[in-house]
């Protein structure tokens, strides 16, 4: 029996002033200017890459990623290979990273998955994704942004943290945050402002001591007196 469609997050309607929206334009036209292509940090050179990449990360760093994905990706970088090698094989290959076991039994039903209903290919669309072992709504968003299938926004601890700090949300629950920066951050911007706030948080706008001094948009930034007086 083929599971009923799920429908779509309704966005809420957000007001801003006229002179918040300006402030909202002029901080992404910033993040624009100082880096006007953002990409993830994962490697990636196919569809099964990116969604394998980025399902082993969570819990884990990109760095770390990288360096077991390199000797995977080498070994097996389809769903045909990766169920050759077996639940063992790919632990062999990924037990650096943080939840290995779990992520090496995802990998092979993920791998499975593929083979059954979709002959070898990752889906593009998101209810299918969201079907795969392993992946959860944060890691569609990314793998869908990433392909410029889709302006997603994917909410982790950077993104989150960041868009408190810079006034976008005062949400306190990750997918509310999704939400209202999916509804006020102007549409040009909308496929690239993962990206932007992700790596914003991950080397500027850090957790204890955010580095204000070097922040493109410090003079926008309405928490910018509480680090940087």
């Amino acid at each position: 029996m083929v599971a009923p469609m799920a429908k779509p997050p309704k966005v809420p309607t957000y007001h801003r002033a006229p002179k918040e929206k300006a402030r909202i334009q002029a901080l992404f036209e910033r993040f624009e200017s100082a880096t006007a292509h953002p990409r993830t940090e994962l490697n990636y050179r196919t569809p099964f890459e990116l969604v394998t990449a980025v399902a082993l990360s969570a819990q884990a760093t990109d760095v770390g990623v990288n360096k077991a994905t390199a000797k995977l990706f080498a070994a097996a970088n389809t769903p045909q290979a990766i169920l050759a090698l077996g639940e063992a094989g790919v632990i062999s290959f990924i037990n650096s990273i943080g939840l290995f076991r779990n992520k090496a039994k995802n990998l092979i039903a993920m791998s499975r998955l593929l083979i059954e209903r979709h002959g070898g290919a990752v889906p593009l669309d998101r209810q299918a994704l969201q079907e795969l072992p392993g992946v959860g709504r944060k890691t569609a968003s990314v793998v869908l942004n990433e392909l410029n299938v889709e302006p997603a926004i994917a909410v982790d601890t950077h993104v989150f943290r960041v868009s408190h700090r810079l006034g976008l949300s005062a949400a306190k629950k990750p997918d509310a945050v999704e939400l209202e920066l999916t509804a006020i951050i102007p549409a040009p911007f909308l496929t690239r402002a993962h990206h932007w706030l992700i790596l914003h948080g991950r080397y500027i706008c850090i957790a204890r001591r955010p580095k204000c001094h070097e922040c493109p948009v410090a003079g926008l930034c309405p928490s910018r007196d509480l680090f940087f007086p």
